[in-house]
């Protein structure tokens, strides 16, 4: 009698569970782009988002806020109603980067204001130059710019992007002496370095896949192996003891979201991240689909923004 008792407790339980997790979500759901329009990222946004919705059958609309490094579309996700019906796919720039180096901006806190849900894909930052460059390698570069000081620009996507922090990484580890010049986007840089205003660029790969390929600009450091450019290698390969920096981006909700959210939203969105379908597409704009669970990716959080707080005070850029 209590063995029957007992299962049939179970059954009802199950029942209920399950009854209760269908409740979301009930509608569609605001997935906020924190970029303009026709970015990789953006792209890519988009694509995953079409497998979302298959996944949970319902709507997913993907909606443009850009302004402030990403922080505008961020501060309207963790000021949203946390429900559910509002979520983010942001990168490590927007969440990371712009709060500790412009908390007036960005006032949110990447650790508390939000809730992942899962790492989505990554993109390497690259250290490239012209073809035509006199230096063919990083070490020749360095070179270079120790003997030639202030002779080496290396353009990047704007002040406190994911760039900036790779050459303060670089100076550090190698005394070379680069000097940042941040433009309003990566595609501003690269434009700047074909015209010869500045010799190198540190960029999120996909706005230089095509001038890779072609050989008009050439790759001489990134930040993680990139199975399309084997031969471009990493600063640990080199024989330094610390990575430059590469583009991560991410899927979160507010803070307080229910957890019948989270029940229904984490494993839908690891496979649609997961969909070879996706992959595919999106490789050749220089994103990689890799997919970390919620706790994985707070951990990363946790540790860059450690990171890039130790980098900004040294160099003065924070107090």
């Amino acid at each position: 009698m209590n063995i029957a008792l007992t299962a049939c407790a179970a059954l009802l339980l199950a029942a209920a569970t399950a009854l209760h997790a269908q409740d979301y979500p009930k509608g569609s759901v605001t997935l906020v782009i924190p970029l303009a329009p026709g970015d990789a990222s953006d792209t890519s946004a988009r694509a995953i988002a079409e497998e979302l919705s298959r996944e949970l059958k319902v709507a997913i609309v993907p909606v443009n806020r850009p302004g402030a490094g990403g922080a505008l579309g961020t501060e309207l996700v963790v000021k949203s109603k946390p429900d559910g019906y509002t979520i983010i796919l942001a990168n490590n720039a927007s969440l990371v980067f712009r709060s500790i180096l412009d908390p007036k901006t960005a006032s949110y806190n990447p650790l508390t204001d939000l809730t992942p849900l899962g790492l989505a894909m990554r993109s390497p930052s690259i250290l490239a130059v012209r073809g035509d460059a006199p230096y063919k390698s990083f070490a020749e570069m360095v070179e270079h710019s120790k003997k030639n000081p202030g002779s080496v620009r290396i353009g990047t996507a704007g002040a406190g992007s994911v760039g900036d922090f790779c050459v303060l990484t670089i100076n550090s580890l190698t005394g070379a002496g680069l000097t940042t010049v941040p433009f309003t986007g990566a595609s501003p840089a690269v434009t700047a370095l074909l015209g010869g205003h500045v010799e190198g660029v540190v960029l999120a790969l996909g706005t230089m896949t095509g001038h890779l390929r072609s050989g008009t600009l050439r790759g001489i450091v990134i930040s993680s192996r990139y199975p399309d450019f084997p031969d471009i290698p990493t600063l640990p390969e080199l024989g330094y003891s610390e990575q430059l920096f590469g583009v991560w981006v991410g899927f979160f909700a507010p803070a307080n979201v229910p957890a019948e959210v989270t029940r229904a939203l984490v494993p839908a969105l690891e496979r649609a991240i997961r969909s070879p379908a996706i992959g595919a597409k999106l490789r050749p704009l220089g994103m990689l689909m890799e997919y970390s669970p919620p706790g994985k990716l707070l951990a990363e959080i946790r540790e860059e923004h450690r990171r890039i707080s130790e980098i900004a005070a040294k160099s003065g850029l924070i107090k």
